[in-house]
């Protein structure tokens, strides 16, 4: 959620925060803020709202050293006084995460005479270090020393007027990075931020401080203890990163969607047959093991975890859950040390996620995958195989590209661990790839079909509600395609397996709820028609995805689009993206911002 930038540099770093701050965007924010080191001391701008308000602030604000962030409320209302930095004495703080002991803080700061002027916990950790610097002069072991006793979740960046040269950053549970080059040294909350001004990463482990000067970077663990984090040259271009000849980052990405599976898809290359290997070094034997399959996710990648829970039953014959990652680790669960834990997170920083892994783990479950849109993330550094999906940056708050790319990668480890378990014979194997490297001709079609689903969104856009049907393995397409409407176009919507109509859903249907259903020629299909003659019979108005040779047929209030062909197992990879075109162009039509939707973040990294 949240993002940070800092920089510390030989020149003017006031546009290069500005710039950080805007490729952070995405993450989700209602307010943002700068300080920096000037000719008086520290001096903060905030702004309320978006970053470019922030920015004309700035317009005359020059500097060498400085921190920048943009804030997702979690205490205390979207306002300036709440927005970042905060501020104490001589020293300015930027900080994501959440402090869980932030009252107790609050409370004995208080107490010590210190005023607060915000609502948020983010206060106390600049109060504290503050208070820190009056019995220790050197802001490194100030920020130390704080940082030991706070709990929680924390990525932050310190500037103090009496050390005007650097920034001190320390991570706990939230991610941070830095950024070296020979003009300067930053940090950021992911590197896209720092594209503009170095492709050399150096990833933070948790318990992680450094220094940072325009020419020094100097990194301990929270004990004092020296450590050397390797640099890594970062793949991601700049180019990635900009929204081109598209109207928004979501409509981009939806379009990237065959060059990123693809990209994913690429491992299997030009062989006939699937190996082990493709999830890491030690997957053979692995996964040779295992009796059950536990997938953690939340929100989108929840949903490719339910889909492939079809195929890995039904394919694979092993028994499958999936846990919803924020409940997992609140209720008590029977652990099985021969089951595969399997990880899902587009960014790999998603806190619930994470911390369902760690109690997956601490439960002596040591088999461990991570599925995942960024390689040096939490959740592929503390798995022991992984899968990097290679779907690109993802800037659009609604993920699209990052859902068709999982799952393609669950499809893979369906196929693998058939293999494994002798359910796969030659030819299956050898169909089964050839569909998958035809997915990115197959979804270009798809996306052929955009102008008819641009009509379909002008029909109900102006509804206050909508159901979403399907069966069997589209059944979670379904839950995703309401999730993607009511993301970003705000119409509330549901989803229900199509057979459960009848047993509640279908009392809310009437002429002003439009009913949206996923209708592929299965062996559910005719179980499927019989629930639309239901809706049909009430009054209901129907918008039915269907394959071409799916014998459903247009009438009076049942509207339908066909994808140009069926695509058996692999159908939900498919029949999700006119359900991505569907929200989108709902949104539009609603005029609500589609890459930023109210209330929500893209990286989840707090509780």
């Amino acid at each position: 959620m949240c993002g940070i930038v800092a920089a510390a540099a030989g020149s003017n770093v006031v546009p290069v925060l500005v710039e950080g701050l805007k490729k952070l965007e995405y993450r989700g924010y209602d307010s943002a803020g700068l300080a920096v080191i000037g000719a008086t001391g520290v001096e903060r701008i905030r702004a309320v709202g978006r970053v470019a308000e922030l920015e004309t602030a700035a317009h005359d604000t020059r500097a060498v050293t400085g921190i920048a962030h943009t804030r997702w409320a979690t205490h205390g209302v979207p306002c300036e006084r709440n927005a970042h930095p905060h501020i104490s004495g001589s020293i300015a703080v930027v900080h994501n995460g959440i402090i869980e002991n932030y009252e107790a803080l609050r409370s004995e700061l208080t107490g010590k005479g210190y005023v607060f002027t915000s609502d948020t916990d983010t206060e106390s950790i600049a109060h504290l270090i503050e208070d820190t610097l009056r019995t220790e002069s050197d802001l490194f072991k100030a920020v130390q020393s704080a940082c030991r006793r706070l709990i929680g979740a924390f990525a932050i960046a310190v500037i103090d007027q009496r050390h005007p040269d650097k920034i001190i950053v320390a991570r706990e549970g939230s991610p941070l990075l830095l950024g070296v080059s020979e003009t300067g040294n930053y940090a950021a909350s992911d590197a896209s931020a720092l594209l503009q001004v170095t492709r050399n990463m150096v990833y933070l482990e948790n318990g992680d401080i450094a220094e940072l000067t325009a020419t020094t970077v100097r990194i301990a663990r929270l004990d004092g203890t020296p450590v050397d984090r390797p640099v890594h040259v970062s793949q991601l271009s700049a180019a990635a990163v900009e929204l081109g000849h598209y109207r928004h980052f979501m409509q981009k990405e939806i379009f990237e969607q065959p060059e990123a599976l693809a990209n994913t898809l690429e491992i299997v290359g030009g062989s006939k047959t699937i190996q082990p290997g493709i999830f890491g070094a030690e997957a053979a034997n692995l996964l040779a093991g295992i009796d059950g399959i536990l997938i953690l996710a939340c929100g989108t990648s929840s949903h490719a975890g339910y889909t492939a829970r079809y195929w890995l039953e039904a394919i694979a014959g092993v028994p499958c859950t999936v846990e919803i990652a924020s409940e997992y680790r609140y209720r008590t669960s029977v652990p099985n040390p021969r089951q595969l834990v399997v990880a899902i997170s587009q960014s790999g920083e998603t806190a619930d996620t994470l911390a369902a892994l760690r109690h997956a783990k601490a439960l002596g479950q040591s088999k461990t995958l991570a599925i995942c849109n960024v390689p040096e993330s939490a959740i592929v550094r503390e798995c022991a195989l992984r899968f990097i999906t290679r779907a690109g940056p993802e800037i659009g708050v609604a993920s699209t590209k990052a859902f068709t790319t999982q799952l393609a990668a669950l499809f893979l480890l369906t196929l693998v661990l058939a293999k494994v378990r002798d359910r796969l014979t030659p030819a299956q194997e050898t169909a089964y790839i050839d569909q998958l490297r035809h997915l990115p001709v197959a979804i270009n079609k798809v996306l052929g079909l955009e102008k008819e689903i641009e009509a379909w969104a002008k029909r109900f856009a102006d509804k206050q509600h909508a159901l979403f049907l399907g069966r069997g393995r589209h059944y979670p397409i379904a839950l995703e395609g309401a999730l993607k409407l009511k993301e970003i176009s705000y119409i509330h919507a549901e989803a229900y397996p199509a057979g459960e109509l009848k047993h509640g859903p279908l009392a809310l249907v009437d002429a002003n709820m439009p009913v949206i259903s996923v209708a592929p020629n299965d062996q559910l299909l005719d179980k499927l028609k019989s629930n639309l003659r239901e809706v049909q019979a009430r009054g209901g108005e129907l918008y039915v995805f269907a394959d071409s040779d799916s014998e459903i047929i247009a009438s009076e209030g049942v509207h339908i689009l066909r994808l140009p062909e069926h695509y058996g197992e692999l159908s939900p990879i498919l029949h999700v993206v006119p359900l991505q075109l569907l929200s989108y162009h709902a949104a539009l039509v609603k005029g609500t911002d589609v890459d930023k939707p109210r209330n929500l973040a893209k990286s989840v990294t707090v509780e």
